[in-house]
């Protein structure tokens, strides 16, 4: 097998791993469970605060001390072995630890997959800006594959689901062990300074203007993300509410219609190196927080009739833009813009400023905000619940077009790339 299909493997499976459970999470908190609303936001905070504390301490780890394969492939056996354990709980309390046990394991292999597969494919002589996406879109392709699994399996509340994303972690991690190896970047200099030892000069990155509004964006923008996995479900789901909606397609098979959004990653996944160097990074963050706006404003209008499922479609189509345009591109914006002695580094605070402080934040403020200004007797108002999202998203949007500043050059990004 080459190079490029053992990592498609490894992206196939990285992300199969979180998609057999996110998703549905939340039919199984709710209705098997029967388990409290405001216990459920708590549940994703731990995949904020896993991106706060692991992703920038295991890149330090792989830059100064293991390789990085050999490290991403203990952190998914440790994972799997606690999904494994999840469905043996039975009260919310032990849940969250458990589950906070996997994440705290799970959330760094995101950036460090990256990592690896860069470090490979430059080893390799391989154009990462035109190899990478097409690598990364299996990723996406694992992540459909394990929600479709979950749901036409009937596990769409069950915790088989836990079972299929721990099966898939440990072999992961096996696997991972017969990769190349990437060796730290960097012999560490018994004369250098107590933080240059640690890792740490990856944090003088907050110090460049450009960089440190970079990771303040990625913040807002990753709590954007954040709404998306935490209330898409149970906003589809709650339509069975409504008799005239209750036996409809989208009721019934909301995962199916919600994985149109991973679909939608693996087509504007591939477009990525077309936009980078046609568009720049600039360009193409802009259109990604533009794209949220649309995200959160076609699901405001969207309800289960014909032209309702139409506008919920839309904004699961639009999400792959979202997505995409803002993570990977900013993923290779990290790599162009760092030193290689601190790649690892570097990507963990990416990571930990979008899924760590931006998705903490966004889980705590949005179940707040919902409770006290959009729930009225136990009915959430998901019209104006999507509008502000909305709001926020657009706002976000002007101020990083007016506030971040970088000119585009084609040349450079083909020569850091190649």
């Amino acid at each position: 097998m080459n190079i490029k299909n053992r990592l498609t493997l490894m992206s196939f499976f990285q992300f199969f791993v979180w998609g057999a459970w996110l998703i549905t999470v939340g039919n199984y908190w709710f209705a098997t469970k029967q388990w409290s609303g405001s216990e459920f936001g708590a549940i994703f905070s731990t995949l904020g605060l896993s991106s706060i504390i692991m992703p920038a301490l295991t890149g330090i780890i792989a830059d100064k001390w293991i390789n990085a394969e050999k490290l991403y492939g203990v952190l998914h056996i440790l994972g799997g072995l606690a999904l494994c354990y999840i469905p043996q709980v039975n009260d919310s309390i032990t849940f969250y630890w458990v589950i906070f046990a996997a994440m705290l394991c799970y959330m760094p292999t995101i950036s460090l997959s990256n990592s690896v597969a860069y470090t490979i494919l430059k080893n390799n002589d391989c154009d990462v800006i035109k190899v990478f996406p097409p690598i990364r879109v299996w990723g996406t392709i694992g992540f459909i594959a394990a929600m479709w699994l979950t749901n036409l399996t009937g596990n769409k509340a069950s915790a088989n689901m836990f079972y299929i994303a721990a099966f898939a972690a440990i072999l992961l991690g096996i696997y991972s062990f017969t990769l190349p190896k990437c060796p730290p970047q960097k012999l560490i200099d018994e004369n250098a300074s107590f933080a240059k030892k640690l890792g740490l000069e990856a944090f003088k990155l907050f110090g460049t203007y450009k960089m440190a509004l970079f990771f303040i964006f990625s913040m807002f923008l990753g709590a954007a993300l954040q709404l998306t996995n935490m209330y898409g479900d149970v906003f589809l789901s709650e339509f069975g509410n409504i008799p005239e909606y209750t036996n409809s397609f989208v009721v019934q098979k909301s995962t199916l219609i919600m994985s149109i959004s991973q679909f939608s990653e693996t087509a504007f996944i591939l477009a990525i190196p077309f936009f980078l160097k046609r568009f720049g990074i600039k360009q193409v963050m802009l259109i990604s927080m533009l794209a949220w706006v649309l995200r959160f404003g076609f699901f405001a209008y969207g309800d289960p009739s014909f032209g309702g499922t139409f506008l919920i479609i839309m904004s699961c189509i639009v999400y792959g833009m979202a997505f995409d345009f803002f993570n990977i591109s900013g993923s290779l914006f990290i790599e162009t813009s760092t030193d290689s002695s601190i790649r690892s580094s570097a990507q963990g605070l990416f990571m930990m400023m979008s899924n760590g402080f931006g998705a903490f934040f966004g889980g705590i403020v949005s179940g707040q905000v919902i409770d006290a200004f959009f729930t009225h007797d136990g009915i959430r108002d998901w019209h104006n619940i999507w509008l502000s999202f909305a709001s926020y998203a657009l706002v976000i949007a002007i101020a990083f077009a007016v506030l971040f500043k970088h000119k585009h050059n084609p040349e450079v990004v083909e020569k850091v790339f190649h």
